[in-house]
Order: structure tokens, then sequence, then C-alpha cells
């Protein structure tokens, strides 16, 4: 309601004020000179007699002009919104909005009652649309393809047609139609040569702009296919532990377990699906991996479980489960439940960096071993890390007889 009867307001001081300045301009005399635009509301030689002379045109004025605002306001939102395609979608902008300027310009200065404004909006604007069309839609589209090629001659010809289409507004006695054909082959013969020219010169430019986009496009999908992976695989050796828990027959140890495995099911769905996280709810996470391991080994004395986890209260931002997959690996497989084993985790944080070390024993002739190298959770996130972490990371795996060490640091 606010909004309307703001409308209306300044829809009515719009209407009021070109009144009382066009009976100053007394266009009844001087036919309006050089102030024809004047006309727009009508002319009103007591615009005092009639306050509300001219206020449905003034109205519609408002109106139109707010919701050019309103389309502004979306189409800025809509270039800025986040994706792959962002930086191709503010190259068209930037190019398109000089244009569409250079366009308008004219317009402010030529009265809208004059003959040729509806000419120059048919004939003007057709061009700057094919060439947005051209060069941000139809010419990188074929990169290989020359104007001769049939595939880009087949798609060139009905857009030229519908380009000069408006002109039989014009030009609809057929006596004239010879205008829109010449227009029509103006436009396809003179103007597309001259926008494939200035393509040519920015070809480079576009093309990797948009292979951009595809690279992107790429990436997000493979990150949505790594984290998919990963989730069943942690949820499946949950599972295990909580059963091995039930066989030894402590139900007090299996509830304690079903509780921290749905703080962890309730890390995945929340956290999990969001690009990055906080640190400290990834190693809240990891704590209750640790705890949920122990239920299983307590009772095992020749087991020795060590972590050393900073509290990091730092504002450190990282990518979910991207830590968990090591520690992981290190219980799966560095732990006998007969013979001797030990675990030994550290992390330590500071402003900008994150440095993990993980070690495990190793079992003398344990084909599992190599599995330890090449499991499903080290290939994922060794892969996750070449993606968000390029250049920002070192991860060193080295072996020993008896160990198994893993460094991972990380520039958040």
């Amino acid at each position: 309601m606010k909004f309307f009867l703001s409308l209306l307001a300044v829809s009515f001081s719009l209407a009021l004020t070109i009144n009382v300045i066009s009976w100053f301009g007394r266009p009844d005399f001087f036919n309006y000179g050089d102030y024809q635009f004047l006309a727009i509301a009508g002319y009103n030689d007591q615009p005092l007699a009639d306050l509300f002379f001219g206020f449905g045109r003034a109205l519609t004025a408002t109106a139109l002009v707010t919701s050019l605002i309103g389309l502004r306001e979306w189409l800025v939102k809509w270039i800025e919104r986040p994706g792959a395609a962002r930086s191709y979608r503010i190259l068209v902008a930037n190019n398109s909005t000089p244009l569409f300027l250079l366009f308008f310009l004219p317009l402010l200065v030529i009265s809208p009652l004059q003959e040729d404004v509806p000419q120059y909006v048919v004939l003007v604007l057709p061009v700057l649309a094919l060439y947005l069309y051209q060069t941000f839609w139809l010419f990188p589209r074929n990169p290989l393809a020359t104007l001769l090629t049939p595939t880009l001659a087949a798609r060139l010809l009905p857009a030229t047609v519908v380009g000069a289409a408006p002109s039989l507004i014009l030009f609809g006695n057929r006596d004239q139609y010879y205008a829109f054909v010449l227009y029509w082959l103006f436009l396809l013969l003179i103007v597309t040569p001259l926008f494939w020219m200035l393509y040519q010169q920015r070809k480079d430019k576009i093309l990797q702009l948009r292979g951009m986009e595809t690279a992107l496009a790429t990436t997000s999908a493979q990150l949505q296919l790594l984290q998919s992976q990963i989730n069943p695989h942690f949820l499946f050796n949950a599972l295990n532990t909580l059963y091995g828990t039930a066989l030894q027959g402590d139900n007090e140890k299996t509830a304690e377990g079903i509780q921290r495995l749905g703080d962890m099911m309730r890390h995945i769905l929340h956290e999990n699906a969001q690009e990055f996280i906080p640190l400290e709810k990834e190693i809240e996470y990891i704590r209750n991996f640790i705890a949920l391991q122990n239920l299983r080994i307590q009772s095992s004395p020749e087991i020795l479980i060590e972590d050393a986890i900073d509290e990091c209260r730092s504002q450190l931002s990282i990518a979910p489960m991207l830590l968990i997959p090591f520690v992981e690996n290190a219980f799966k497989h560095g732990i006998r439940l007969k013979e001797k084993s030990w675990i030994k985790i550290g992390l330590t944080c500071s402003d900008n960096n994150l440095c993990l070390e993980v070690k495990n024993s190793i079992h003398p002739w344990d084909h599992r071993l190599i599995q330890q190298k090449s499991g499903i959770g080290l290939v994922n996130v060794r892969e996750r890390l070449k993606l968000l972490y390029a250049g920002r990371h070192t991860l060193d795996i080295t072996q020993t007889e008896s160990e198994y060490t893993v460094q991972l640091t990380l520039s958040c």
C-alpha cells in the first residue's frame, strides 16, 4: 500500500510540475519551439485550475520508470549471482550496457511526437540485439566455423530475418516491401561481416571465459561426486564399529556409540552440503569418530590411542570431510585387536595454516597395507585437495617397517 501511495504522489507532482512549466513555455504561441518534450503531458493554459490535468500520462510514465528500475535490480542480482558463468555474464553486461546507453541517448533530445522516432527504434534496436546474439552466443558456440559454413549460415539467415521483421511495421505497404528486403540484406551482408570481424579481435578472451565456465562446471560436478562417495564410505565403517561393539554385549557402550553416530550423521547431513565449514566443526566430527572407535578397542590393552588436537579457536574454514579420511584410514589399517597397535593423531593450527599428522602401526605380512595407500577415502581426499587447495597444501605419506605416517599442511 505504501508503495502505491508513493507512486500516486510522485505521479501527481510530476503532472503538476510539467503543466506549470509548459504554461511558462507558451506552446500555444511558440508551438513549443525547442521544448516539444513538454507536450508529453499535454498543455494546460490554466494549470492550477485543473490540478489533475495530465495525471494519467504522468502515472503511466512513472510506472514505466519504476518497472525499468525493478528490472535493472533483478538483472544486477542475476548477473552477480555466484556460479560458473558469472565472469561471462559480467562480460556480456559490460559490453551491452554502453551500447544501449548510446541507443537511448538520442531519444532524450528527439521528441517522441516526431515521426522519425519509430523509424530510429525499429532500425537501430535490431542491430544492437544482433550484435549481442552473434558475438556472445552464436559465434562462440561455433569457434571453428566461418561465415560460409552451412551450420553457421543456417542460423544467421533466420536471425537476420527476425531482426529485419520489425521494419514491416514501418513499410507494410506492398509497394514498399523492397525496403524490408534491403534492410535484411543490410543486416546479412554488411552488419554480420562487420560483427564477425569485431568478434575475431576479441575471440580469445571470449572463448577463454566460456572455457572457464565449462571447467568450473566440471570441477563442481567432480566435487559433488567425490563427496557423494565419501558419505556412504564413512557410514559403512561406523556401522561396522557399532556392530562389533554390540557383539561384545555392552549395551551402554552401544547406546553411547549410537549417540556419537547420530552427531556424526547430523554433521554429514547439514555441514557436508556446504563448500566450506568452520574448522572447529570438522574437529568435533573427528573427536566423535575417535570416541566411537575407542568403544570398540577399550578391551584391548595392547592398543594405544593418542590424540593431541588443538582447540583451534581461530576463524579458519575448511572443506567438510577433508581431514577425517586420514584418521579413519589409520583406524582401519593400523589396529589389530589381538596385536600391539598404536595410533597417534596430532592437529595444530595458526592464523592461516593447519597441520595434521597421523601415525599408525604397520603389521607384517598384512595384505591390507597396499589398500591403505589406495583406498576410496584417500583417493577421494587427494582429488579434493587438488581441486580445492591447488598450490596451498602439502601432503607427505611415508612408511617404515613399523609405522605409516601422513602429514598434511593446509593454507586455509
